[in-house]
């Protein structure tokens, strides 16, 4: 899979030049129960991560379709993960297995159509570890910073 390089950008604003590093905008599709959790655990411990992400929560990832995943590549997101309950912990049974599936499936699609399955991720954060989700943010945001923008904005 080859990954792009990406350099500074550089803009004239006002006759100067400035050199604007990229900042990626990662949609974070989360369940309720336990990443967001671990995410308002991040928050309250002052855990520091990049400031990339933007959460939407979901009751339960089973409930994350393929067409939101795409949908928000199409709003100009540059990376999306998925955060659902440990395996063999969701609170639906098995709705973070349902996602796993969608995850793999909507990441062969992005291949496919040339955008790339590395733009999106499924990650299983519990509860009581807001060290997890913070490294999922970390993760996803070099990741896509190497990657370069969606090429869809």
């Amino acid at each position: 899979m080859g990954q792009q390089m990406t350099q500074p950008e550089t803009r004239v604003i006002k006759g100067v030049n400035k050199i604007m590093e990229f900042q990626p905008k990662i949609e974070a599709m989360i369940c309720t129960y336990c990443t967001y959790t671990a995410a308002d655990m991040a928050g309250s411990q002052r855990l520091q991560y990049p400031p990339t992400v933007r959460i939407v929560k979901y009751p339960c990832t089973g409930r994350v379709s393929i067409l939101h995943i795409l949908k928000a590549f199409e709003a100009g997101a540059d990376a999306v993960f998925v955060g659902g309950c440990e395996i063999g912990s969701c609170h639906f049974v098995e709705g973070n297995l349902r996602a796993t599936e969608r995850v793999a499936y909507a990441k062969k699609l992005l291949a496919e159509t040339g955008l790339g399955g590395d733009r999106l991720e499924m990650f299983y954060i519990g509860a009581s570890d807001p060290h997890k989700f913070v490294e999922a943010v970390t993760q996803m945001t070099e990741r896509v910073k190497r990657m370069g923008p969606n090429p869809l904005k």
